[in-house]
């Protein structure tokens, strides 16, 4: 069903947005169900927005306080708590994962996966020329164990996730869960490659756990979401949470419209704290308001409010590239890094983006498996504007 334009002109409307707003249109293509667009500095909060609906059968606009699974932006999140512990000289970056977790001792490399057909075909005629080197069929040993630093950067060789953690990711106590990454080969030699990896993030929660003898939830609650003020942020959303839940929206058969989509990798009562784990890699609910507010103190340098979270030092680590200059992939601690700054998203396109270059913090909170159309320009639009309108 077509959004009447009427109708959206009563949308909420927060710090100089309008109907007309650029994002406005995608919404009434029926290409972005809703979302609530954040831009703030060091100091404050400059504009809140919303546009379009939570659920778009029911005519229920989107809200402020509308919350979202941020799904891998909880890396970052989860990176900073690990760097805490780095400053009061408990963990070291370089130090072997095996120290404390002692399941990963003797862990070796897999032998290389079989060419794919064109990139055998490829080399018909390179393998004619000359003798043929045998291929290696057994597992490696690692030229090092890996470290805090490589699970952290997505280069330490674990996979994205284990067999084990199906059909959900949220299905297992966080120590089974790392244990089951510690029992299989790694895929390449640490520090050598680039594998986005939950693994590898859950690894250095579990690490977390152990130097700090708190359960990772309860660190994150007390050291993080606390002191900053995240009072909507969570792995188990309360009942009241869960009815400012945006729905999920993914394209139709046609490609063309929206039909609800669903949080697929996760189990289906998000209350449930029985069956359901903390997951380190991406298992957080937010509001725009409190990923806003860890961001503010990413681009405080570590600081919020007179209160200090991470040395600079740490910071440094945190957003500058730790990938190899071999590697194109540029990547910090749970963060992505470019020359503007640095910033990560979710698997349902939630984004938080932290622009030192414009001093700004750009908060893209939607809850979508895909867009129809140019939905997915929706984002670029918002910053673009934002930039334009409160960039230095």
């Amino acid at each position: 069903m077509r959004t009447p334009v009427l109708f959206l002109s009563l949308l909420l409307s927060v710090g100089g947005f309008a109907a007309d707003s650029v994002v406005a249109p995608f919404v009434q293509r029926e290409e972005l169900a809703g979302a609530v667009m954040l831009v703030a500095d060091k100091d404050k909060v400059l504009s809140v927005t919303t546009e379009g609906f939570a659920d778009i059968a029911a005519h229920k606009p989107m809200q402020a306080d509308a919350l979202f699974w941020i799904a891998s932006q909880s890396k970052c999140m989860t990176a900073v708590a690990v760097l805490m512990l780095v400053d009061e000289g408990k963990i070291a970056l370089d130090d072997p994962v095996e120290k404390y977790l002692p399941e990963f001792k003797g862990q070796r490399v897999a032998p290389p996966k079989p060419d794919s057909k064109a990139e055998a075909k490829g080399k018909k005629k390179e393998q004619a020329a000359k003798a043929v080197v045998p291929a290696v069929t057994e597992s490696q040993p690692t030229v090092h164990p890996i470290t805090i630093r490589e699970v952290l950067s997505h280069v330490s060789g674990l996979p994205f996730k284990s067999d084990e953690e199906k059909p959900t990711l949220d299905g297992l106590p966080l120590a089974e869960a790392v244990k089951t990454y510690a029992k299989a080969p790694l895929a390449t030699q640490p520090g050598t490659h680039y594998q986005y990896s939950n693994a590898g993030i859950n690894t250095a929660a579990r690490v977390l756990e152990v130097v700090s003898g708190m359960p990772y939830e309860t660190f994150m609650q007390q050291r993080l979401f606390d002191p900053l003020g995240m009072k909507d942020t969570t792995f188990w959303p309360n009942a009241e949470q869960v009815s400012r839940l945006a729905l999920t929206y993914k394209p139709d058969g046609t490609k063309k419209k929206l039909e609800r989509g669903s949080l697929g990798q996760l189990q289906d009562d998000l209350t449930d704290r029985q069956h359901r784990f903390p997951m380190p890699a991406g298992g957080l609910f937010s509001t725009a308001t409190d990923t806003a507010r860890f961001c503010r103190m990413l681009l405080n340098r570590g600081e919020l409010d007179g209160k200090r979270y991470l040395s600079q030092k740490s910071f440094e680590a945190l957003t500058s590239r730790q990938t190899p200059a071999a590697l194109p992939q540029s990547y910090g601690f749970g963060l992505q890094v470019t020359p503007e700054g640095f910033g990560h998203g979710g698997a349902q396109a939630t984004n938080m983006d932290v622009r030192v270059k414009n001093g700004l913090v750009l908060i893209w909170m939607v809850q979508h498996q895909g867009f129809p159309g140019k939905g997915s320009q929706a984002q670029a639009a918002f910053k673009d504007w934002a930039v334009k309108e409160y960039g230095k």
